[in-house]
């Protein structure tokens, strides 16, 4: 486009034709507004002809997460109560993506209220993987890292409390990631001093995630977690010499079950650091704690965000949404101060391992992708589990710490599921994950397998 071989109508034109061709077999793009598109591909080529440009994403387009506000597009959360909602303003991350010159087409599918990595709800159905119609996308970014896969957009948003920028990602071959809580300022939001939850990019490639970050990131005077630094920096080339740095190399999280699978590809991409004159060493923090703590302060934000809703609207809404609020109901001062004590002495811990270590690599998830009509995972490897976020502690336990991760793909299963690899940086130390993740794409050479859907 800025070489104006392309307009932005014809970007906008061509991504509306594979939605037209390939969303009615995954359904992952819940709400198409065409003609605002157009609208916007339209001043982005008006703009251009008199040699504007409208912003770095210039006649990009992009679909949102239905749980972020869009004003003047329907934001259903996934829940019946808001079938008919449609916000008067733009959330902050929308907002400057609008700004930045992207055309936003439509909203993308998401479990209700966000709650749960299987993409699926009573208003518009589930989502499939694009490689194996009959498998979960993950979620609940799972309409996004769908329609990414599918090539029906470029680029998409999403949100991450446990996971849900990090599995879809794993599950349908993309890249999700989960920046330093403040990288990307939530706005609004009912628990701003949270670091639990964030809102990021998710793309096809890593220079394509850390380029659309470049639009997300900056400070926020209404956002108390702000890190006060410009996004531009994420625009750069991602290239590093990484000869000498120390990565560290999972072993089993303290125990926790992984299906053998998962083990044997990302264990197989262990060569492709040291190709890159990495120092790779088994090796992992002490997430003694990390468990409760996550439970406790998921709780406590569902129970934040949403009790409300579940005090007016219980019957219509789902049962494990049900049990994170009334869990957070019940949560005495002496669960949530030591829910805090735990992650403290965690995010110590945490802190002295990356001293001598600059990267932590490990597996996104404990399984590949499953049964869509299976709403979550009951067992792994012969392990019984009690809960139906039990299968998902390998992202829930980073999710407790500060620290940024990233999901990238590593490879596929004998079936050919995606398979993704997750790397976890330093304190603020985005760019460093994003330079790594992007060489680690480069070495390994992973490839992308069609998906059966396109």
């Amino acid at each position: 486009m800025r070489r104006k071989k392309l307009s932005a109508r014809e970007v906008l034109d061509a991504h509306l034709k594979q939605i037209e061709r390939v969303n009615p077999k995954v359904n992952a793009i819940v709400t198409l507004v065409a003609d605002q598109a157009l609208a916007k591909a339209k001043l982005c080529d008006e703009a251009a002809a008199r040699g504007r440009f409208l912003g770095r994403l210039h006649g990009l387009p992009v679909a949102h997460k239905d749980l972020l506000d869009t004003k003047g597009i329907r934001t259903t959360y996934g829940s019946p109560i808001f079938k008919d909602h449609v916000p008067s303003a733009d959330t902050l991350i929308v907002h400057r993506i609008r700004e930045a010159g992207a055309v936003t087409l439509g909203k993308t599918n998401t479990p209700e209220f966000g709650a749960g990595s299987q993409t699926f709800n009573t208003l518009f159905g589930a989502t499939k993987n694009p490689h194996d119609l009959s498998k979960t996308c993950g979620g609940s970014s799972g309409g996004a890292a769908v329609a990414l896969a599918c090539g029906m957009i470029p680029i998409a948003d999403g949100s991450d409390t446990g996971g849900s920028l990090r599995n879809p990602a794993s599950f349908c071959g993309v890249v999700g990631f989960r920046s330093s809580p403040g990288r990307v300022p939530r706005v609004p939001t009912g628990s701003a001093w949270s670091t639990i939850s964030v809102v990021g990019p998710m793309a096809r490639s890593v220079a394509d995630c850390a380029f659309f970050l470049s639009a997300m990131a900056g400070p926020d005077e209404r956002a108390p977690m702000s890190i006060h630094e410009d996004g531009a920096r994420f625009a750069k080339p991602l290239g590093r010499d990484f000869k000498g740095v120390r990565v560290a190399w999972f072993k089993d999280l303290g125990g926790i079950p992984f299906d053998r699978r998962i083990r044997e590809v990302v264990d197989a991409r262990r060569k492709a650091f040291e190709s890159l004159g990495c120092i790779v060493e088994q090796a992992e923090p002490d997430f003694a704690g990390a468990d409760e703590a996550f439970r406790v302060l998921r709780a406590l934000s569902f129970h934040q965000q949403h009790a409300a809703k579940v005090a007016q609207y219980r019957a219509q809404i789902k049962a494990t949404v049900l049990e994170e609020v009334d869990l957070g109901a019940k949560l005495t001062g002496s669960e949530i101060t030591k829910a805090d004590a735990l992650r403290s002495a965690l995010y110590q811990r945490v802190g002295e391992f990356f001293g001598k270590y600059e990267f932590f690599v490990l597996p996104v998830t404990q399984v590949p992708t499953f049964d869509i009509d299976q709403p979550y995972v009951t067992e792994i490897e012969g392990r019984k589990l009690g809960n139906y976020i039990d299968w998902m502690r390998s992202c829930y336990y980073i999710s407790v710490l500060h620290n940024p991760a990233i999901s990238v793909p590593g490879g596929f299963t004998a079936e050919g599921l995606p398979v993704g690899l997750q790397i976890v940086g330093r304190h603020h130390d985005d760019w460093g994950v994003l330079q790594m993740a992007h060489a680690f794409e480069q070495a390994a050479e992973v490839g992308r397998v069609p998906a059966v859907a396109v």
